[in-house]
């Protein structure tokens, strides 16, 4: 008898209807040579401290470091997950074979490896690997099953994260609880969670502290058209005063009219982080949301899956395209079907391909998130949201580029004594392209110039000029102030999750970041959740503000080690490089246990009397929110 166990009985129902077990029993299905069981995600953990030693049940300054000679595992104390680890060990002692169907991921395969170590399973194993649980890459799957010595060292890179995360987070937390807790309030201090409110706090801080500067600037209205002075901000009023008085009745005189057509690819595909970020951006929906809405998209067939770092598919991906095409040009929400206008230009030609969409290279254990064409049936409002952004995604990249054109006209006025030249650039569509598909973005494009503290105005088309025109025009000279960087918002902070805490808007050099980015794409919502469950920061409509307890926290730790979000990303960069056997796993333990024994030296020998502020729920929601 063949085992199959799955992550979940929904996931192991549709694996035993595809296979032919079709006879339910207490815990499996069966039927065709198939036993067909599940999990509940984790039925086992690390051990806790006190299951080690007696000496580690306690809370104790003296006790710490803790570093087990042997990490091992244990079952989650929970009835239910008993029960049905009894049937799972009874199934695979008596197996002939076991077919580990879990989430194709790093955590799945931690997942499933502890289960079949903790039932002493010994027979023959192999892997079920699939991007999309539709029933034909089910069928597919299951022709071509991997062995499970394949996936060693992506174990590995799961069994070293969970033991990395062990190591910091049960030691820095009895430290700092005990150290600066003031014995009312646990301080969780962890691996990704620490540095990502390091990002929140000292974000809250520059704010706080930014002292804003005036700065002038001038500008001349010349045919209801505005041209702003090339000097760029004067510093000073009585400079600019002075250009000003320059150029005051003096004619405006065109000198350069340029016009430079161009071209804009689509946007690529969706990853777990830009899905979220879209989502937070437009419906204000939370990573967390995101996460679980792709997700149930994807048990219910209609998207591939979602727990993935790449922007790119795997070139065997490009023949199945139109079918799933087909099944978009096929969809309907409410008697409407959203996407066949789009499609039918394209439809039954050889459709685009680029290496911006297509590329083997940049794909490791899964593409892009895109849909499955299986028609979707009875979404959520929510859950249609999520794919009609997967959907319009998906199909932009087979669209043209949106071609533009774009004219810069200068022009100068000349004083008594010195010259003012003057520039407008407009910008004007030719050809909307793969911009059909995404309708009004102008809702986009201020989220992220807002985001990058860019309050500049949306390009517009200019009137024709002509080169040597000239005529009146009204000069005028402006007060601004310099303004903060913006608090975060979700998608801005995972954006800077994704790259180690650098701003960069520029999608390329973004990808090129992610490898230095901290936490895993499918970790980052619940790691922001976390930081919400402890009262370390709070929301203030989409902004996130850290909260006293979170700022003193990060006040208080002096090593650099705990919050700083370039030495987290080289961790992960280690992390990935052990999945891609490019780095030995006990090499990060050894490294992490020596790092771990030196932050204990240090905080021990801190002779300040530092305590932590520590607020109940009733305290954290009188708390004023900053100012806008």
């Amino acid at each position: 008898m063949i085992v199959c166990i799955a992550e979940k009985p929904s996931v192991a129902r549709d694996i035993a209807r595809i296979i032919g077990a079709n006879s339910s029993r207490d815990g499996y299905m069966e039927g065709n040579g198939y036993q067909v069981t599940w999990t509940f995600g984790h039925l086992c953990t690390l051990k806790e401290p006190g299951d080690y030693t007696q000496a580690w049940k306690p809370w104790a300054l003296t006790q710490l470091p803790m570093i087990p000679p042997r990490f091992g595992i244990k079952l989650i104390d929970d009835n239910g997950i008993k029960k049905q680890f009894a049937v799972i060990e009874r199934l695979m002692q008596a197996a002939d074979g076991i077919v580990n169907c879990g989430d194709a991921g790093q955590e799945g395969e931690l997942i499933q490896r502890w289960v079949m170590q903790k039932a002493q399973a010994t027979c023959p194993v192999k892997r079920l690997w699939i991007s999309s649980m539709t029933d034909e890459a089910i069928r597919e799957g299951f022709a071509n099953l991997k062995d499970q010595t394949d996936y060693q060292p992506l174990y590995l890179a799961g069994l070293s994260r969970a033991i990395g995360d062990w190591l910091l987070g049960m030691n820095a937390t009895r430290l700092y609880t005990l150290k600066y807790g003031q014995n009312r309030q646990v301080l969780s201090i962890g691996r990704v969670q620490t540095p990502t409110l390091a990002l929140i706090v000292n974000r809250q801080k520059e704010i706080e502290n930014f002292k804003p500067e005036p700065y002038w600037v001038l500008a001349t209205v010349y045919r209801d058209t505005t041209f702003t002075a090339t000097k760029g901000k004067f510093t000073s009023k009585e400079e600019g005063e002075k250009a000003f008085a320059t150029i005051e009745g003096k004619p405006f005189t065109v000198t350069k009219v340029e016009k430079k057509e161009g071209k804009e690819q689509p946007p690529q595909l969706y990853d777990l982080t830009s899905l979220q970020v879209d989502c937070n951006r437009k419906y204000s929906y939370s990573a967390e949301m995101t996460l679980n809405l792709i997700q149930s998209l994807y048990e219910k067939k209609y998207t591939t899956y979602p727990r993935v770092d790449t922007q790119y598919l795997s070139d065997d991906i490009y023949p199945k395209c139109p079918q799933t095409l087909n099944g978009l040009y096929q969809t309907k929400f409410g008697g409407v079907a959203p996407y066949a206008e789009f499609i039918k230009p394209i439809g039954g030609k050889p459709l685009k391909k680029t290496k911006r969409v297509f590329d083997t290279s940049k794909v490791t254990d899964h593409h892009a998130i895109i849909p499955t064409g299986v028609i979707p049936q009875n979404l959520s409002d929510a859950e249609q949201r999520v794919f009609d952004l997967v959907a319009r995604r998906f199909i932009a990249v087979f669209l043209p580029d949106c071609k533009f054109s774009t004219t810069t006209v200068l022009g100068e006025v000349i004083g008594e004594e010195d010259k003012v030249e003057f520039k407008v650039t407009g910008k004007e569509i030719l050809d909307s392209g793969w911009r059909v598909v995404q309708g009004d973005r102008s809702q986009e494009s201020g989220d992220r110039s807002q985001e990058s503290g860019d309050s500049s105005a949306p390009e517009r088309t200019l009137p024709t000029f002509v080169k040597g025109e000239s005529g009146d025009h009204k000069p005028t000279l402006t007060e601004k102030w310099t303004i903060p960087p913006p608090y975060y918002n979700e998608a801005s902070l995972l954006r800077a999750m994704e790259t180690a805490g650098k701003f960069v808007e520029d999608e390329t050099l973004r990808a090129a970041m992610k490898e230095n980015g901290i936490g895993r794409p499918s970790s980052r919502a619940s790691i922001i959740e976390t930081l919400f469950k402890r009262h370390y920061i709070k929301r203030d409509k989409k902004r996130l503000i850290a909260t006293p307890t979170g700022i003193e926290l990060i006040d208080l730790i002096r090593e650099e080690l705990l919050k700083s979000c370039e030495l987290t990303g080289i961790w992960e960069k280690k992390l990935r490089d052990i999945e891609h056997q490019k780095y030995d796993a006990k090499q990060f333990i050894d490294e992490l246990k020596q790092q771990v024994a030196d932050i204990v030296h240090e905080v021990m020998t801190d002779t300040s009397n530092r305590r932590v502020t520590v607020l109940t729920d009733a305290e954290l929601k009188k708390i004023k929110s900053p100012k806008k």
